[in-house]
């Protein structure tokens, strides 16, 4: 029998994880098989003893086969390596389908053994929380009705998935969950058949793609989720909840969002042009999805209306169809869906220029927007209600109507979003034309604000006719005049969002007003009764600098006459960006989860001074702990008190997207995590604010850790040669996995970079440096002033803080997945081995400080003592990604040395789509 790739004997496996341990052990298996017969004995041997050394180095820490693996590694050809990568590499991707269907199954054997017992992140949970602190259904309804929850689907690049291997890693899912039904030798085989087949798929279909992304494939890519996951499975959430409130209505508080094709800041392939599109190919998607449902629902509804009666307004709707053919004339039902059918077939013709499937009549007129087509839809299902028919609404109709509810004809409402400095270089071009101003940018911030007020006061536009302004002004132009007849073609909630990144003035957030009144998004003059903006400005808080005056901004921004009427007018709401990207890169880990959690309670402060608008924060996590990742249940009950209250967006984004969706099963499962969390934020008791000294300590802890942070990372002036060597940050450039440049300039400064290759770099690395750098420095001289008073400080922050407590077990998560072992593997390959030294010495001690300072905290020596899943996955699932570590440092070697082939180059980028697969969160 093959041995490869198998991840432990199943005599060792605890009762809870057999079942795992048998699907990875039979995916490996087959792998192996697959592996032999398409590349021979000769390679099959090859992965498996690397595969033997790395398992003996990782869990026996035998420095014999570390040698002797770093030998092997060295001798292959470019040829083996790539096959031995490529093996590694889909184990990691078949391993998580293996944990994906485990967690499923977990779950569900917990519901019907313990069904009193339900862990946080369920509604089962939230409910019985709920009931027990006597909040009434009535309560809840209420509260659902003033909130919004939305997850907004990002293209930052760092999904290394191909849609081919999506696709196909799907299938095997589906055939892992058939299997747990079969009995009988015959189905069984058969499904392993099936499986060797899709494997077999697998090891033939390339991992990378030869192209870089374009948008258009950014888009296509995020629709996919849309049709794997989200159109279905999100009404099935709504449904959970319709559940627990019984007849009590549910309002559409929870809808997706996208910054797909309309994120330009420092990304020059977005503009008037990808969004029209994104909007375009989503408002196809949504009506597909639509026509699908209502053709499978013609088929059910067979109702005869010589057996049972049906409404008027049914029998008016079937008799507008169009529908002549005498076999379904006592079909009512049939009949009013067939006519429904037609009208939606021309709307899709006149939205998108699509056609539909099929058409049983003559494309009828088209539907003026989704109210109308729900109207429809809601003559149905009141008909058959009144005439016993209930039972057939929950099926299809119910989820149908609740999709046209929640998606309309945009499907999702996609944000704009551009640098504050691209506005400014537009209305000084417009302003010096106009010979308003001869230089807008020379002049002060209140004398911009003043000028911006009278120009918003003023009804007149600023372009002059005939006049032919620059490309770059005409591009910022169009972005609006496009977001202005997206929302007049598609809804208005098509385009609701704009953000201003880099906000650091009031004049700002009045510039995107000014250039959304030259583009007539603004109706009527600033200050004057009923006047509304079409787009709510988005401020983005980014830095450590920004955080600290965002309050300070938006309450000079709120003290200017008429905004705060202009906002009432234009909806009531008030979003508030804040990035954990380039705050953390800023300032470090703690530093800037603090200077987070310190905004968010100042701008919740300030926002209760302003009756009648809603504060909503947008988090702008990442997939690492470094950029605000972590589980979301917990990241958003740890929020300040006060701060969610019902009102919450955050961006989900890279590889994190496909781990969390790509299953539809898990999908629901984190989508019910989202809405579950901020119902109890909202809702349920909180412990108030958090007491002085607690905060007193973590502003401490923060000035520490910062100063610690930037010590190594921007102090030391050859920093930036340790990590641009030490890390595979330029062979990631090369990666074709995001249309949007890896840095903001043409420069190596640690400033310029984006957070992500900053993050993803060191997660390939397994260092997992923004995640944890300059914490253990922190404690350690916090401590050192009363050590044992201190530390039980400390401990009870832990105990009784959830800011903090979230903040340690993602620590905690962070450190379990880095290995310092194979980090010192990377520092190997700086040129000058005395700044590797220097600097790598300077990690390893801040990591040794910072594992003891979380230890003595938490009391406990072992990683991930609390998540004893995710520990027996990274024990089960590390081995393996270990070679392709090792392997990536060893092409690394030889790239960098001069061996500038094709194929060295693959198998270096096949290295850091294995690895990423592996840490599932690395972006």
């Amino acid at each position: 029998m093959t041995k490869v790739l198998d991840p432990i004997s199943a005599n060792s496996a605890s009762t809870i994880e057999r079942p795992l341990i048998d699907d990875i052990r039979l995916l490996g298996q087959i792998l192996g098989d697959t592996i032999r017969e398409q590349e021979g004995e000769d390679t099959f041997g090859l992965v498996e003893q690397a595969r033997r050394l790395s398992v003996e180095f990782e869990r026996h820490a035998d420095p014999d086969a570390e040698l002797k693996l770093n030998e092997l590694l060295r001798s292959l050809t470019p040829q083996q390596a790539m096959a031995v990568i490529r093996a590694f590499s889909y184990f990691a991707h078949l391993a998580n389908i293996a944990e994906d269907r485990h967690n499923i199954r977990r779950r569900a054997a917990q519901a019907a053994e313990r069904p009193d017992e339900h862990d946080g992140g369920t509604l089962d949970k939230t409910f019985e929380l709920l009931a027990a602190a006597s909040i009434t259904p009535e309560a809840v309804a209420e509260a659902i009705a003033q909130a919004r929850v939305s997850p907004v689907l990002t293209a930052h690049p760092t999904e290394v998935q191909r849609r081919s291997l999506l696709d196909a890693e799907r299938a095997i899912a589906q055939l892992l969950l058939a299997r747990e039904t079969l009995s009988g030798e015959r189905p069984r085989k058969q499904n392993e058949m099936m499986l060797r087949a899709r494997i077999a798929q697998l090891w033939q279909t390339r991992l990378l793609r030869y192209a870089r992304l374009s948008v258009r494939d950014e888009i296509e890519n995020s629709l996919a989720f849309y049709q794997m996951t989200f159109l279905k499975q999100i009404p099935q959430l709504y449904a959970r909840i319709e559940e627990r409130l019984g007849s009590l209505p549910v309002a559409s508080f929870f809808r997706m969002g996208s910054w797909i094709g309309g994120d330009r800041d420092g990304n020059p392939n977005v503009n008037a042009g990808t969004l029209e599109l994104a909007l375009r190919r989503q408002c196809d998607t949504a009506l597909r999805h639509y026509l699908r449902e209502i053709h499978e629902l013609g088929a059910e509804l067979s109702i005869s209306g010589r057996l049972f009666g049906c409404a008027e307004a049914l029998q008016e709707l079937a008799e507008k169809s169009g529908d002549e053919n005498p076999f379904r004339d006592d079909e009512p039902y049939r009949r009013a869906l067939i006519g429904v059918y037609s009208r939606l077939s021309s709307t899709l013709t006149l939205l998108t220029g699509g056609e539909a499937l099929r058409h049983a009549v003559a494309p009828g007129e088209p539907y003026a927007n989704a109210g109308e087509l729900q109207a429809d839809l809601g003559v149905i299902e009141d008909s058959l209600r009144a005439n016993h028919g209930a039972a057939l609404v929950p099926g299809r109709l119910g989820p149908l109507r609740r999709a046209v509810d929640v998606f309309g004809f945009h499907l999702a409402s996609v944000d704009l979003r551009q640098s504050s400095d691209r506005h400014e270089e537009t209305l000084k071009e417009l302003m010096s034309v106009a010979r308003i101003v001869p230089d807008y940018s020379a002049l002060d911030e209140d004398a911009r604000q003043n000028l911006l007020i009278d120009l918003l006061r003023d009804p007149r536009p600023l372009r002059v006719p005939g006049v032919t302004y620059s490309p770059r002004t005409e591009e910022e132009l169009e972005i609006f005049e496009a977001a202005r007849d997206a929302r007049r073609t598609f809804g208005e909630p098509a385009v609701v969002h704009y953000i201003i990144s880099h906000t650091e003035t009031v004049s700002d957030l009045l510039e995107v007003l000014a250039l959304q009144k030259e583009c007539g998004m603004v109706h009527g003059v600033l200050g004057e009764p009923g006047t509304s903006a079409e787009l709510m400005v988005v401020p983005l808080f980014e830095t450590i600098e920004d955080l600290r005056n965002a309050a300070t901004i938006m309450r000079g921004f709120y003290a200017l006459p008429g905004v705060a009427e202009l906002t009432r007018a234009s909806g009531a709401e008030q979003e508030i960006m804040l990035g954990y990207s380039d705050s953390n890169k800023d300032g470090g880990f703690f530093t800037s989860n603090w200077e987070l959690y310190r905004s968010s309670t100042a701008l919740a402060a300030l926002f209760k001074e302003h009756d009648g608008i809603a504060l909503r924060l947008f988090h702008g996590r990442g997939g690492t702990v470094g950029r605000g990742g972590g589980p979301s249940y917990q990241a958003i009950l740890a929020q300040p008190p006060g701060t969610v209250a019902g009102q919450i967006r955050l961006t989900e984004q890279g590889e994190v997207i496909s781990s969390k969706y790509a299953n539809p099963e898990i999908g629901l499962l984190n989508l019910e995590a989202l809405v579950a969390a901020t119902i109890e934020a909202t809702l349920l008791p909180s412990a108030g604010a958090a007491p002085k000294e607690f905060l007193d300590a973590a502003e401490e802890l923060s000035q520490a850790s910062m100063k610690a942070f930037r010590a190594v990372i921007y102090d030391n002036p050859r920093f930036v040669d340790y990590f641009f060597t030490a890390t595979p940050i330029a062979e990631i450039a090369e990666l074709n996995i995001g249309s949007r440049p890896a840095s903001r300039k043409s420069t190596r400064r640690i400033e310029d970079l984006r957070a992500i290759p900053w993050s993803f770099s060191w997660g390939q690395a397994r260092i997992n440096l923004p995640g944890w750098f300059g914490f253990g420095s922190a404690v350690e001289q916090f401590v050192a002033k009363a050590p044992a008073e201190r530390m039980a400080l400390l401990r009870r922050m832990g105990a009784e803080w959830p800011f903090f407590r979230a903040l340690l077990s993602n620590m905690d998560m962070v450190l379990a997945k880095a290995d310092m072992g194979l980090a010192g593997r990377y520092a190997e390959l700086v040129p000058d081995q005395e700044l590797a030294k220097s600097v790598f010495g300077s990690i390893e001690a801040e990591w040794a400080r910072t594992t003891k300072a979380l230890n003595e905290i938490t009391g406990v020596s072992t990683r991930l003592s609390d998540n004893p899943a995710l520990a027996g996955a990274i024990k089960h699932r590390f081995p393996y990604i270990s070679p392709l570590n090792h392997l990536q440092v060893e092409l690394l070697r030889r790239w960098r040395s001069g061996e500038h082939d094709d194929k060295t180059l693959r198998s270096i980028l096949i290295t850091i789509n294995g690895v990423a697969a592996g840490l599932r969160n690395t972006g």
